[in-house]
């Protein structure tokens, strides 16, 4: 078990063997050896300066696009999630951005976007997750990508140094973002973002949100645990359509099973599922989509920690 006996100056909360099911949206996962929950970024970047160097780190959000294996993780994770951190409007030479932790929830932004009659972040009210979850895959919905309106961004590395990086410091794609000289989530992780949107109607912003929840409520098994789409969509398809077509929708492992409502969806309708399930449903899927189709779907989702 890690020791926390060298820490100072913490203002966070720090645990040890806290179980990561209750911090991912499957709600399944083994224990951290070691939990912090930073009270701001300077007790964040006090807290990485006193890791041992050799430290693992894992910086997770709302634990969405998730998967924990079921003995958990060796080192440290760090939870930028808090239900009290907000986006600010701030004025910049270039013009008002919107900036936002990378712990605030991604549905926030668009709500405090449209509230300031700013256009463009109304897609971020799809994205079941945090920013900077949003940001490191180039998250996006709805014809909106998470790197289509970024300004500016703030990391921090492993000394707790925060650094100001524009666009041209990553090699940005499809669900995929690459911090160029370092390794990302590794060597550095996000810490803030400055959003450019262009002014608008909010009144129109926020009927596009409520029409965008409407259609995930609609098409998605958001009342059942789960931790989004579990596929990247191949080049010209979709693969929920692929999925389905391969009559795997109710395929099920353990208490985990492909969603009958969005067959891109793994649930876990009882909270009873192992991750182990889970593991073992998404290589299922892929490997009969390939065998049937010739198609290799590529999972969104990471997964972490060591098997049971």
């Amino acid at each position: 078990m890690t020791e926390p006996q060298h820490f100072t100056g913490l203002r966070g909360a720090l645990r040890l063997g806290e179980p990561l099911a209750r911090y991912t949206s499957w709600r399944v996962g083994g224990p951290a050896d070691r939990f912090y929950v930073p009270s701001d970024l300077d007790d964040l970047a006090n807290f990485l300066r006193q890791l041992p160097a050799a430290e693992p780190v894992c910086f997770i959000g709302l634990g969405s696009n998730l998967l924990v294996r079921d003995a958990g993780l060796r080192g440290t994770v760090v939870l930028t999630h808090s239900a009290g951190k907000r986006p600010e409007l701030v004025s910049t030479p270039a013009g008002p951005r919107v900036y936002a932790e990378a712990g605030v929830a991604s549905p926030k932004v668009a709500r405090f976007a449209a509230m300031h009659d700013l256009a463009g972040a109304e897609f971020l009210s799809g994205i079941p997750g945090c920013i900077g979850g949003a940001l490191a895959m180039n998250a996006g919905c709805y014809g909106g990508e998470a790197w289509g309106i970024v300004a500016r961004v703030a990391t921090i590395d492993r000394s707790g140094t925060l650094h100001v990086r524009g666009k041209d410091d990553f090699e940005i794609g499809y669900r995929h973002c690459v911090l160029r000289g370092a390794r990302l989530g590794e060597d550095e992780w996000f810490a803030a973002v400055w959003f450019e949107l262009p002014s608008g109607d909010g009144f129109t912003a926020r009927a596009r949100i409520k029409e965008l929840l409407a259609r995930r409520i609609e098409s998605q098994p958001l009342g059942l645990p789960n931790a989004g789409s579990v596929f990247r969509n191949p080049p010209g398809d979709h693969a929920a359509r692929l999925i389905e077509a391969c009559g795997l929708k109710g395929r099920a492992r353990g208490a985990a099973r492909v969603s009958e409502k969005h067959a891109n969806f793994i649930v876990n309708p009882k909270g009873a599922a192992r991750a182990a399930d889970i593991e073992w449903l998404i290589a299922h899927v892929r490997e009969t989509v390939l065998g049937r189709t010739g198609i290799d779907l590529h999972p969104e989702v990471r997964v972490i920690g060591d098997a049971a």
